[in-house]
């Protein structure tokens, strides 16, 4: 199921992608659901299952279908608790900077204010002169396990609600300045995703998915998920180690090579840009770039 969030007429609502051209939507198919994707997603199992009796009635159901091109995307999870971030997570990007393979996994966050829809804006402020892109895979709790603490790897993708393109727009002299990451990482808007959210059981092998990023129409990034270092079913646990791991917590799981900051000369975003990040099953995520 591709889960969407949507506004229309000012009102947000969630629903699904059909034949990527029809939206269900969850509210008048069925008003017992949620227009949260959190609260939806914390449902489980049992929330997927009466989105599909909602979907099967939904051509019947006056107002239940709408034009894809009718609505305004939203950030799949635009309500997320947590943005979790594994950095240097593909063997490629840190040969490019010079850097070792990691023995552990790096963590670092950014806020749900860096949450941008696609197709939406990213707007690089005053203070940001070098800004990058970075294509991930991006993982959202939930499923049938729900997340929680002290997941055992084996048991990691029953905490998997789906999976999403994420780009993890970068503010490099910041982060370059301040020595660690999450300042540079956190300004508004700098964390797209969507288009939408594929549901766990569409997606056989989540570490077998080609991904790239265009700039301008031109390939800066291209590779596969293969090539994490650390696996989604080890970050998982890994995480639920120290923290408890809630439906709709996002988890990004690293940038292939290819980013702008260590191209010769460095190609960084600038006014009237276009970045697309694509991943195998899970769409394309457009943004384009204005400055403040």
């Amino acid at each position: 199921m591709k889960l969407v969030s949507f506004q229309i007429h000012g009102n947000v609502s969630i629903g699904a992608l059909i034949d990527d051209e029809t939206i269900v939507d969850f509210s008048v198919a069925d008003s017992s659901l949620p227009t949260s994707m959190k609260a939806f997603l914390s449902l489980g199992t049992g929330g997927l299952e009466q989105a599909a009796a909602a979907i099967s009635k939904a051509a019947w159901i006056e107002g239940a279908t709408l034009a894809r091109s009718s609505v305004q995307l939203l950030a799949p999870v635009g309500d997320a608790q947590k943005i979790l971030c594994i950095g240097q997570n593909y063997r490629d990007h840190c040969l490019e900077q010079n850097q070792p393979i990691p023995e552990s996994a790096i963590l670092f966050s950014k806020y749900p204010t860096a949450l941008n829809d696609p197709d939406g804006v990213v707007r690089i402020p005053k203070l940001a002169k070098q800004v990058d892109y970075e294509a991930e895979l991006a993982v959202v709790i939930g499923g049938a396990g729900g997340g929680g603490r002290y997941i055992p790897v084996e048991e990691a993708l029953n905490h998997v609600a789906g999976y999403m393109c994420a780009n993890d727009v970068s503010a490099r002299d910041i982060q370059f300045a301040d020595k660690q990451w999450v300042r540079g990482k956190s300004p508004d808007g700098f964390y797209p995703t969507g288009p939408y959210l594929l549901t766990a059981d569409e997606v056989a092998d989540p570490h077998d998915l080609d991904i790239s990023l265009t700039l301008n129409g031109q390939t800066m990034q291209t590779s596969n998920t293969s090539n994490l270092i650390f696996n989604v079913p080890f970050l998982i646990s890994y995480l639920s180690q120290t923290m408890t791991l809630l439906p709709g917590d996002i988890l990004s799981t690293g940038t292939p090579g290819g980013v702008g900051i260590f191209r010769k000369p460095p190609i960084l975003l600038k006014q009237g840009d276009t970045m697309s990040v694509t991943i195998a099953g899970l769409g394309t995520l457009t943004n384009t770039v204005e400055e403040d």
